[in-house]
Formats: C-alpha cells, structure tokens, sequence
C-alpha cells in the first residue's frame, strides 16, 4: 500500500479522503490556494504545498503544480477527489508519465466516457439501452432541428462535453428550439470551450437513478446498488437516498448489471458511477457515467458498510476486489441532503460570507457530516458553496427521513442564506414522505416548498427578545464590568429595556420588563403584552409563552451593520436585527442612554468629542467589520458626555461606547 498520497481537491472531499488516509496509516500531503491557507484540509493533512492564487484556474486546475507538489513531498500517488481535475484525462496520463499512480481510471476510460456523444455511442455497441436520441456529428442548426422534429417534443438539448447541467436546455414546442439552442451552446462555449450538442427525448417525469461500480485491474466487477438523486435544482442533485425506493430487486438486478457491463466496455478500473433515466414504465436508459468519485457516495457507504475511498486506494495498489457480488448487501437506509451557502427563494443564487455561527447535530452511527469548514470559515467566489453533506441512516426510509427531518433543525448556521430550511420542507412535505419522485419535483411542488411558514410575528418577535436580551446580559456578566450591568434589581419600580428588532424587513418597537419572579418578563410589542419566562445556557434558549414552553438554539453573529440575531426553532430558522441600543426605563426617564457596538468590530473614526452637543441623527462614531461599517447616531438633540474607545480600538458587540444625555425640550441638556 502506498505510504504517501497527495490529494488534488479541497474542501470536504479532501478531509473525507483525509479522514481515510489516517485511518489506514496514509500519509497526506494537501494542495492549497491563496484562499484555503488556513482551510481544514489544508490544516488536517500531513503536509500542505501552495499551488497558486485564489481562483481555480490558478490553483486546482494546474495540473503541472499539483505534480510538481507530489514530486516535492514525496508522494506516490495522487488522489483527485471530484470535481476540478478528476476526469481529466490529460491530467491522468501526466501523473503516469511522472511516476505517480492516479487513483482512478486510465486516460483512455476517461477520455471514452469524457464525450456525452461518443459515450452513447459506445454504449450502444455494449447493448446498453439509450434514450431515443440523436448523437452526430452533424452540428448545424438545420441538421439539429431536423433531428428534434424527428425524435418529438419535447426534447433535451445536451453539450457533448458537459456536467453539472450546463449546456443543457428543456425544448417542448418546436418553435422553442432555435432560442434553446443558441442558450445552450452559448452557456457549453463559455463553461466547457465546446459548444456541440446532442439531442434526447425529454422523458416528462422519469427519476434519476445511479449505480455504484467497482472495477480492479483483474477483469473484476461489482455493483454495490444503487442511489435515487432526482430531486434536483438546475438539474444539481440536492436530496439524495440510497437504495432507490419503489424499485424491485429484478429491477436493481438488471440495472446493476447494466452498469458493470458498461464499464467493463471500456476496461474502466476504480470507482464510476453509471446513471440511469427511469421511466414510469419501468424501462431504464443510460444517461451519461461519471469516471470518479460521486458527492453522494456517503449513501452508498451508509447501507453497504464499505469504505468507498479504501476500495479506491486498494484498486489503484493493484489489489483484487475486497468483495465479490454475493458478498455485498444492503442494510437500512440513508439520505444524504446537501447543505449549501444559496438563497432558494432568489433562484438558488449562491452566497458568500463568513460562517459567524455554526452548530451541527451531534455524528453517531445513524448521523454523519462530511464537511470541508468549521464556524469562522469563509465562504468565498472561488469554489463551490457547498458547506457540508448531512447524511442519515436507519433501518428502513421511514425511520431515516425522520432522522434526516430533526437533524435538519438542528443544523444551524449564521452569517449567510442557506437552503437548510427549504431542505427540510422539501424533506417534510407529503410527496416526498411517499417517495413520488421525479426530477422535476421541485418544479412540480414548487408551491409547497417555497410557500414560508405561518409566522406568529408576535409570539416570534417575544422569542427573539427574551434571546436578545439574555445574549447581551451574559455577555455583559462575562465582561464584569458595571457598565454593562443588566441585574434586574430596582427600588419599587420594574427595569425594563427597549430595542427595535427588525424582521422580514420591518422594524418592532419592543418593550422587555423584568419582574420579581425568577427568569420573569413581560414583553410588549405594538402595545401588546406577553408574559414569559425565559432562561439561557450556552446558546440554548428555554422560554414559555402562555403556558407554551420551547427549547430553541440563538445565536449573534455579530457582522451585520444593525446586530444580526437568530433563532433555531421547530419551525425553522428566523434571522433579526437589533437596531436601537439597550435603554432602561430609568435611563430613558433621565435622558441617558446606553449606546452599546452592534457587532464585534474595530473603531474607524470618532466624529465628536467628549461634552459636544449634537443633533438628532447625527453620526457619533463609525464602527468597522467585514469591510462594512456602520455609523452610531444621536437618537435625539442632545450631547456626548464621555467616549470610552478611540480610532482603532477593537471593540465586542454589545460594549458600551459612549455616554449620552438628551436635550429637554427647550433644547437644554438635563
């Protein structure tokens, strides 16, 4: 076995082949760009080598770098991982020409199933069934047409060379397809260099249905099941389960042998993936095999027992098979839900920032995470959002999407959008529950999954303010400091605290008075009044509302201009924002305020002085983080009585900044 492999990706694939490594007693050797410095697999490895500036072009996709690496630290063999330069067959014939296994298929293989044309037509000469198609050579629009008006509509415009649904375009009237086909070679042009086409029958509702093979380098093939991944954004897999529910075990016998007839056409070694159009028939058609690696395989890995990536090391080592067919068998059932930093509701449009917040539900036996980030993390333009894979098992699809369903709402991450509450919509709703599965399940239930929860804007603004102001206290106690002094005790008379919180892009007055019960409060909102108690642990906030008593997560992130909060509760995740500043009612009797930092930060200017008076809504100082800044202003005529930070202090959200006296209202200062 080798001593030292190198591994040519990034982010999760690179820990999970990390994860592997170690156990087996690999040695590892990270690749890393500008952005990754302090990434967890460049961190996790054994060693960890430069390979270039923060875009991929520049970085994971120099194939001479990430050689010249594995010359440097002693490799002997390179792991691609997925994505990037795994099924690129140039890369491939590189590492044999340096003396370094790729573990993964041969060039030929890759460059075989690299075209979706020539693929097809290969498979077709191994009596693989295929969808009715046009796959050649011919490239004109008239030739393309014909061939669509010939097939039916609707049609499937695919680019020979693409992945990922790029490239590719629905056509259901004939009169749709010269626009179709301008979008679509346009978009394989710009993402592939190569903007041929093939044409397939669209299939109006079939599921997307994929094989695990393995084949050594002794004649040996195997398949360990399959994998249902037709729930689908952009044609992206985001759900996916393994084994393929509603399909009969002649079924997963003839497609499983399918797929291992098909690789052994191409004398393909390693792990690949054969996918499948299922018709609502029963009839299965190829669709297209991927020579790697698949993000799903954790489902795979989940009902078979097997390390997927110890076979992959094992195969490229030159071993035989570590089981045959009778030996493999299923057990259970697993989900495995994609969790990505995206805004489901603005298209899917994937977002960027730090992950100010992050809990996970606790792994098990039953729970998994393969992830590439830990709470701090960026994430950045360069990659793809991808922020973890949450993957189930239990032992049947029932008691599995339960376990997928709760650990859902317990992931929680600040700082960004993410889907995760859109996953467990989709993973909660009726037609998933009864596995009705087709790959255009979002589009038919859109509807249902995109339609927000009933939100209680009352009872929700209540549990947001007994979360704000418990957050704030304990950070004030940690601090010690009787600035930041929030006890509840007064003489004859309740201490309360304002705030305005700012939800779903509207502003709420909210009113928090501290009664003489323990954790007691009375909490008004538009002049309607709740009684509560709450209490705080950590980050877990219990709080009973009209005898209702609820266990939710809170967390501050601290980086949005106005204070960025959020709750993790039953009903998903809801996000606020703290606007105003802590003001008892004492204070506000007397005219003083408490102007406390929104977010933790650095103090960029000071714009007064100690003693000056000011005017309402004049900026007082202007606070810094994440390259935003935010300005803290005069609520009112008044003046600054004491500054307690100077320009380029770092500063904590919640820290008192200044003092403030309001003007009476002859314009005088009390």
């Amino acid at each position: 076995m080798f001593t030292k492999i190198l591994i040519a990706n990034r982010g999760e694939i690179a820990c999970r082949i990390i994860h592997t490594a170690k156990r087996l007693g690999i040695k590892t050797v990270a690749v890393y760009s500008d952005a990754d410095e302090h990434a967890l697999h460049t961190m996790s490895a054994d060693e960890a080598i430069h390979i270039g500036e923060s875009p991929a072009s520049e970085s994971y996709l120099l194939s001479n770098r990430i050689i010249q690496a594995a010359k440097k630290t002693g490799a002997q063999a390179i792991h691609p991982g997925y994505g990037f330069l795994s099924e690129n067959a140039d890369f491939a014939r590189s590492c044999a020409e340096h003396a370094l296994i790729f573990i993964g298929p041969s060039a030929k293989s890759i460059e075989s199933m690299g075209s979706k044309s020539a693929a097809k037509n290969l498979m077709g000469s191994a009596n693989v069934p295929l969808v009715p198609g046009y796959h050649g050579d011919d490239q004109s629009v008239s030739g393309l047409k014909q061939a669509a008006d010939n097939i039916g509509y609707p049609v499937l415009l695919k680019a020979i060379a693409g992945g990922g649904g790029k490239g590719m375009r629905e056509v259901w009237q004939e009169h749709e397809f010269s626009q179709a086909l301008d979008d679509a070679k346009r978009e394989s042009k710009a993402s592939f260099g190569n903007d041929d086409m093939l044409v397939e029958k669209y299939l109006t509702k079939p599921r997307h249905v994929e094989v695990q093979i393995f084949c050594d380098q002794h004649g040996n093939g195997v398949y360990l099941f399959e994998r249902d991944c037709s729930v689908q954004r952009r044609h992206q897999k985001i759900i996916e389960e393994a084994p393929a529910p509603n399909l009969s075990l002649e079924q997963r016998e003839a497609m499983g042998e399918t797929a291992v007839r098909a690789a052994k056409a191409i004398d393909y070694e390693g792990a690949g993936t054969v996918e499948f159009l299922l018709n609502s028939d029963g009839s299965f058609y190829f669709m297209e095999m991927n020579t790697r690696l698949q993000v799903e395989h954790p489902v795979t890995e989940m009902i078979t027992g097997q390390d997927l990536v110890e076979w992959q090391l094992k195969i490229a080592n030159g071993e035989k098979l570590p089981l045959q067919q009778d030996e493999l068998a299923i057990s259970g059932h697993a989900f495995e839900a994609r969790i990505y930093a995206e805004d489901p509701d603005n298209n899917f449009l994937p977002a960027t920032g730090i992950l100010t917040g992050l809990t996970t539900p606790e792994p098990s036996a039953n729970v998994r995470i393969d992830t590439g980030v830990i709470e701090g993390d960026e994430i950045s333009p360069f990659y793809d959002p991808m922020i973890a894979k949450l993957v189930v098992w239990d032992e049947d699809r029932n008691r599995a999407l339960n376990r997928l369903t709760t650990a859902l709402r317990d992931y929680h991450v600040n700082g960004l959008a993410t889907n995760i509450n859109f996953l467990h919509r989709l993973a909660s709703s009726q037609p998933f529950i009864d596995a009705k599965l087709d790959t255009r399940f979002i589009e038919t239930h859109q509807k249902a999954l995109f339609e927000k929860d009933n939100m209680d804007v009352g009872l929700t603004i209540a549990l947001a303010q007994a979360g704000l102001f418990l957050i704030l206290r304990s950070k004030a106690r940690a601090r010690n400091d009787p600035w930041h002094s929030r006890n509840g005790w007064r003489m004859n008379q309740a201490c309360s605290h304002a705030y305005d919180i700012g939800l779903n892009n509207e502003f709420y007055r909210v009113l928090l008075e501290e009664q003489r019960g323990p954790h007691s409060y009375k909490i008004t909102t538009n002049d309607k009044s709740v009684e509560a108690t709450a209490s705080l642990q950590s980050n877990q906030l219990v709080c009973t509302i009209d005898g209702h008593r609820q266990s939710l997560n809170v967390n501050q992130t601290g980086l949005d201009s106005h204070g960025l909060f959020s709750i993790h509760g039953e009903k998903g995740s809801v996000e606020y924002h703290l606007k105003q500043t802590v003001i008892t009612e004492k204070q506000a009797r007397n005219g003083q305020h408490g102007f406390a930092a929104p977010m933790n930060g650095r103090v960029a200017d000071i714009l007064v002085t100690a003693g000056e008076d000011v005017n309402q809504g004049q900026a007082l100082i202007i606070l810094e983080a994440m390259k935003m800044q935010h300005a803290i202003e005069a609520p009112s005529n008044g003046t600054v009585n004491e500054l307690f930070f100077k320009p380029g202090d770092l500063v904590e959200g919640g820290t008192q900044l200044l003092n403030f006296s309001e003007s009476d209202k002859n314009g005088d200062a009390e």
